[in-house]
């Protein structure tokens, strides 16, 4: 055949098809869209099969695959992929609790997740990268079509101190803490999700979830260890005997005497009526075997005489028709002596997913993310869309980057901001598309005299870079950081602070804690957002205050979402004893200051000016022009007084503010209980050479109002 064609239709020929495998990669890469059509911001998730196999698919220099999109307008988008692990969820009873049961459904994945935000024809092709070149897969088409999303959060417009939507709606923070979720802790995801729910239901709107943990809950990148924990690290882990003096020896586990119990920080979920394959190798010096207690199953395996040899074990099992959970599991020598263990493993088949991965000793820390913790956040932020809440999420594992951060010039800081990068790209490319992740948090409480400038530039100009949605970037030290406030890269500027003896008297006033903290972020943050991250009551030791617990009607919580409101800051100041919040169902305080704010926009407002005639009584608020809203409370109903003196607040009659800098004109005033969601009266009353006397209603504690024409 080849001799009847001409000698330049081979060559053409073999170019088209050197073009077809090289540029479209056909047999390789293959691109999917399940839908055709997707809403305006809302999720679209592309799979992307693979055939090649990487060591490590989260590392950048061995792989990068991302989407290129050409956008209804003629634009061009490149879209992070990212690696992942699919599992399957279960919610299943266990006595009186109901807990999650997690599974996984295959090795690894390829997707990536795209918001659109634009309507009209997108079309898409991936791209991958590694050592070998560069392959690229048949393009799809899909439409986008316009939906009642807002979009996602960035600094106003109007007013830069003020967060706004993509399309122009204002968004004031309503929220609190939510930090640790996992297995062992108050907060489960099934606890998360309900709490989203009930916080929903009360107006509030912002949450601030921690995904830098370690291993005592949701810890993306983070050693989680089946062996101990990071409060108590052991020495379990050792050199390969005979490898001590290697540079980079591998590892195992050391188990001396007596056994130990494997506990891996995810209880490992297990197929009722599948078979498994529970295997690894171990030596021993002394012991005359190994035992293994699976509960269901009692293991001795005898050791090979030869002794100081390497020796496998491979022990199978079946589960039993109710059998959800791996449950107790021990592990020693047979008789007095020691044993080593290595490449210990359980899964269906040889080649099938891993389920006891918290067992592998050698499995790197920075640039591993746990896959899944990574499925947890999945569906929080699922959760967080359905319930119309913003996450602040809190994402790089502070001791693991810190350490390394102390030489801005140093070879260590290089590396930690590029571990940063490869992290921050991740969390892009897998969870950048939901518009419920209102900011990244870079850090919880770094130390604020560390050399982070450059971090902090760096690692935001690449996010500048890849990230097409522009999440906002903020982060948080453990002492109040004028540095980081001001860093241009950072969108959010934010502090913590807690209400705690032995510093000052300030602690027994909540509204002047609020007042104090807002001065300091605009002071150092005059022209960007600004939150009070974590707030709330103390010991002398930084734990809970016993104060807490007493104040079952949560005086301290309510004046201290009101006061932070009006106090010149981007949104209320976020409780961090969750817990308690959650035993008292607090959240109800979330509903009145949500009802008051629902139509009110801050934006290009200033501090509110006035005078109150009754000098125990304070004022704050904002006004413009021809609007103002005001929030009044009593000086002598500060959470000291009625919980730790039990003083009661009297009520207050006969008092009056005036407020200048109006427009003369006809005012109708609004007055609202801050407890019941609801307003107590209105009334009209005119403006006159910039000035209104307004009369207060009598009240007890606080009370608000909008003066609008």
């Amino acid at each position: 055949m080849w001799k009847l064609l001409p000698a330049i239709q081979i060559v053409l020929i073999i170019i088209y098809a050197t073009a077809v495998c090289a540029g479209q990669g056909s047999d390789t890469i293959r691109l999917k869209a399940p839908n055709n059509e997707v809403g305006r911001y809302e999720k679209l998730e592309l799979l992307i099969e693979v055939d090649r196999k990487y060591d490590n698919p989260f590392d950048l220099q061995e792989v990068e695959l991302v989407v290129e999109l050409n956008t209804p307008v003629g634009g061009k988008l490149t879209l992070p992929a990212f690696y992942c692990r699919d599992y399957k969820r279960r919610k299943l009873d266990q006595g009186r609790s109901r807990s999650d049961w997690f599974y996984p459904v295959s090795n690894g994945t390829w997707k990536a997740r795209f918001a659109p935000m634009q309507v009209g024809t997108y079309v898409a092709t991936a791209r991958l990268t590694d050592k070998t070149g560069t392959i690229q897969s048949r393009s799809v088409q899909f439409g986008c079509l316009s939906s009642l999303n807002k979009g996602f959060l960035r600094i106003s417009e109007k007013d830069p101190r003020f967060m706004e939507f993509s399309e122009g709606e204002p968004f004031f923070s309503i929220g609190q803490n939510l930090a640790f979720i996992g297995e062992g802790q108050y907060v489960t995801l099934l606890k998360a999700e309900e709490t989203f729910e009930k916080l929903a239901a009360n107006g509030a709107n912002f949450i601030r979830i921690w995904t830098c943990c370690q291993d005592w809950a949701m810890a993306i990148e983070a050693q989680k260890s089946a062996w101990d924990r990071s409060w108590s690290r052991g020495r379990l882990a050792v050199p390969l005997p005979g490898s001590e003096n290697e540079p980079n020896p591998r590892k195992c586990v050391k188990i001396e005497s007596k056994s130990i119990t494997v506990s891996p920080t995810h209880p490992v979920a297990l197929r009722p009526n599948t078979h498994y394959i529970l295997a690894g190798r171990f030596m021993t010096d002394g012991a005359t075997g190994l035992r293994i207690n699976l509960g269901r199953n009692n293991w001795q395996i005898p050791f090979d005489s030869a002794g100081g040899k390497w020796q496998q074990f491979k022990q199978e099992f079946t589960t039993a028709e109710n059998d959800f959970w791996l449950g107790q599991f021990t592990i020693g020598p047979v008789g007095s002596g020691t044993v080593w263990l290595d490449d210990l493993s359980l899964k269906e088949t040889p080649e099938g997913p891993e389920l006891l991965w918290e067992a592998d000793v050698n499995r790197p820390v920075l640039g591993v993310y746990n896959q899944l913790d990574c499925f947890m956040l999945d569906e929080l932020v699922e959760s967080a869309q359905s319930n119309g809440i913003y996450l602040m999420l809190c994402v790089l594992t502070r001791d693991l980057y810190m350490k390394h951060l102390s030489d801005d010039g140093s070879e260590e800081y290089e590396t930690a901001v590029q571990y940063a990068k490869q992290f921050m790209r991740y969390a892009v490319a897998r969870w950048g598309y939901s518009t419920s992740v209102a900011a990244w948090e870079y850090f919880n409480e770094i130390d604020p005299g560390l050399p982070t400038d450059r971090f902090y530039t760096e690692v935001g100009d690449y996010l500048e870079q890849i990230d097409i949605y522009h999440h906002l970037l903020t982060t948080s030290t453990w002492h109040p950081s004028a540095k980081d406030c001001r860093h241009p890269s950072l969108d959010i500027a934010q502090v913590h602070r807690y209400m705690r003896p032995g510093t000052d008297e300030e602690y027994k006033d909540e509204v002047a804690v609020a007042l104090d903290r807002a001065q300091f972020l605009r002071k150092h943050a005059p022209n960007k957002p600004a939150l009070i991250g974590e707030f709330g009551l103390a010991d002398t030791k930084w734990g809970r205050s016993d104060y807490m617990k007493q104040d079952t009607e949560g005086v301290h919580f309510h004046t201290s979402l009101w006061a932070s409101a009006f106090a010149g800051v981007s949104g209320t100041a976020m409780f961090w004893w969750w817990e308690l919040l959650d035993q008292q169902d607090a959240y109800k305080h979330y509903k009145p200051l949500s009802a008051f704010l629902a139509d009110v926009c801050f934006a290009g407002l200033r501090q509110t000016d006035a005078d109150i005639s009754n000098e125990q009584l304070r004022i704050l608020g904002y006004q413009g022009d021809d609007c103002a809203y005001i929030w009044v409370s009593d000086s002598r109903a500060t959470w000291w007084n009625q919980i730790a003196e039990n003083k009661q607040p009297e009520l207050v009659p006969d008092a009056s503010i005036e407020i200048r800098g109006l427009r003369d004109r006809q005012y109708r005033i609004e007055w609202w209980d801050t407890y019941e969601s609801k307003t107590i009266g209105t009334e009209q009353i005119s403006c006159t050479d910039g000035r209104i006397q307004i009369p207060l209603p009598s009240f007890s504690r606080d009370i608000a109002c909008k003066i609008r024409q």
